[in-house]
């Protein structure tokens, strides 16, 4: 098995908050995710596929290909976009946290992949230089 990671990035604003708690609560918890007034990140997002060489091309999949539907499927909606407003494919309430992010991603690029000769094997989502997320589909 061979494995091939695409990376892309996309900037997006989000604010971590919990209605039913007091300001305090949400602050004690999120930190500066828990802004009024929203705040941003400089995501990059790592994507590995996984499969054998096309025994003429040497590809797994055309790297130009996979960048494509990353963008398509992924980074044009959520580039420049407010994550707990903007994005049609993340629910509605759902903590924009990075762990929730790499889930809702995998789902959209797993669906994406399918007719292609290779799987998702992983998302790797920075949030900042000293945070991320794996997601192995599990």
């Amino acid at each position: 098995m061979v494995y091939l990671t695409r990376v892309e990035r996309f900037n997006a604003a989000h604010k971590l908050w919990v209605e039913d708690w007091t300001e305090e609560q949400n602050l004690a918890t999120f930190g500066k995710c828990a802004n009024k007034n929203w705040h941003g990140h400089n995501y990059t997002l790592h994507v590995t596929v996984k499969g054998k060489p096309d025994p003429i091309t040497g590809f797994i999949m055309d790297v130009k290909k996979l960048s494509v539907l990353i963008k398509e499927h992924v980074v044009d909606y959520l580039d420049h976009s407010n994550l707990n407003l903007d994005v049609p494919f993340i629910p509605k309430g759902m903590q924009p946290t990075t762990e929730n992010l790499a889930v809702v991603i995998w789902n959209r690029l797993s669906e994406a992949l399918k007719p292609y000769p290779c799987q998702l094997h992983a998302i790797k989502l920075w949030e900042t230089e000293t945070i991320y997320t794996e997601y192995y589909g599990e």
